[in-house]
């Protein structure tokens, strides 16, 4: 049944063959990754080979030629399993991307196909140790030197750092540059160039599985040609492209939101307290009429969203509203879910303890709430700016 009314017969065959392929190739192995900390290159390759990475890429490069309504339903199917999965929505609709929009003939033949089979990971390293949302105050320089661009500096949290081969790096290549965000661009740095080394992987509170690393440049010399776009244009072009990002993070919190309600109601119907279902308390029939009408509220939101996003429309400041009001709105009914489920819901081998560590971190990445609600008072007149 579809869940949205864009939603065509192909969107519901190409969901229902991502959840089969799911619930047997992720699902029983989700636990173990969790604990390893990792997911294995091999379900990345699985995933290309079915056509689930990047399918928006033209099929001249190897990719379905489909539009941004089919990573919809890929990252929905991948959160439902589990948020450790987000470093495939970041792969599909976030890094590559940029290279589709910004790079060369020659960049997109020589980095695109490995993108769709997996072959090629991506990772985007924007965050640096002591800079976060605020990107035209990166310090990771980039300095022409003949053909390369001589790289020092350091990333942090970055998502598919162990895993990815290939890196988008926001480096200022103009360090004098006034304003200071016309001295950022973009390069593509691939593992293995002398001089890029990783770091430890990090140890979250949640999203075990989804690698995360510290990212370390030592003079080290990319060629020129991995320029992406032009030179002082990379802030310009993370502008345009933290729509869709910021789009994509309430997508995965709605997503979770419904899932944890389901998990909830389930729960409590089956759970007795002195002598009848914990159902039956007025409580938890408040507190989950709640959820469920947040729940409502925030598909609508996003579904009208996701078809103006569609259509090229400039929704930036409804992505803000939808990213901060979805998932902090996630975050309270991880709390409210976990409570109904008593003792049992702090257990690791309930589904609710593990949402509730992993949702904290999605009103952080992309651009804070608090970013957020700056741009939208910023578009409503309020700065006096």
């Amino acid at each position: 049944m579809a869940r949205y009314r864009w939603e065509t017969a192909e969107h519901e065959l190409f969901r229902e063959s991502l959840r089969k392929f799911m619930e047997k190739e992720a699902e029983p192995h989700y636990e173990e990754w969790e604990k390893n900390r990792l997911i294995p290159k091999s379900f990345w390759k699985q995933l290309g080979e079915l056509g689930f990475l990047c399918p928006q890429v033209d099929e001249a490069y190897g990719g379905l030629g489909l539009d941004f309504s089919y990573g919809v339903i890929i990252g929905e199917e991948l959160e439902r399993v589990g948020a450790g999965l987000t470093g495939v929505g970041l792969h599909n609709d976030i890094v590559v991307p940029y290279i589709e929009a910004y790079g060369s003939p020659a960049q997109k033949q020589q980095f695109l196909p490995g993108c769709v089979t997996g072959d090629r990971i991506t990772a985007i390293a924007m965050t640096e140790p002591g800079t976060g949302s605020d990107l035209a105050n990166i310090r990771t320089t980039a300095i022409r030197d003949g053909d390369h661009y001589i790289v020092n500096g350091q990333k942090t949290f970055i998502t598919n750092g162990i895993n990815g081969n290939l890196m988008l790096v926001a480096v200022k290549t103009d360090p004098q540059a006034e304003p200071k965000h016309r001295g950022v661009s973009l390069l593509l740095i691939e593992e293995g160039t002398p001089g890029f080394t990783k770091g430890r992987k990090l140890d979250k509170v949640g999203m075990h599985s989804q690698d995360t690393a510290e990212l370390y440049f030592e003079d080290c010399r990319v060629p020129a040609e991995n320029l992406l776009g032009e030179e002082g244009r990379g802030f310009h072009y993370m502008m345009e492209k933290l729509q869709q990002e910021r789009l994509v993070v309430a997508l995965a919190a709605q997503t979770a939101l419904e899932d944890m309600l389901e998990l909830t109601v389930d729960y409590v119907k089956s759970r007795e307290a002195f002598g009848r279902p914990v159902a039956a308390f007025q409580n938890t029939q408040f507190k989950l009429a709640d959820i469920a009408t947040e729940a409502e509220l925030g598909k609508a939101f996003l579904e009208s969203l996701i078809a103006d996003h569609l259509e090229g429309k400039d929704i930036v400041t409804k992505v803000s509203m939808a990213k901060s009001w979805i998932t902090e709105t996630a975050k309270r009914a991880a709390a409210d879910c976990m409570q109904l489920h008593g003792g049992y819901g702090y257990m690791e081998e309930y589904k609710i303890a593990r949402r509730y560590r992993d949702i904290p971190v999605m009103s952080i990445y992309a651009g804070t709430n608090e970013i957020m609600k700056t741009i939208i008072a910023k578009n409503m007149g309020l700065t006096g700016q």
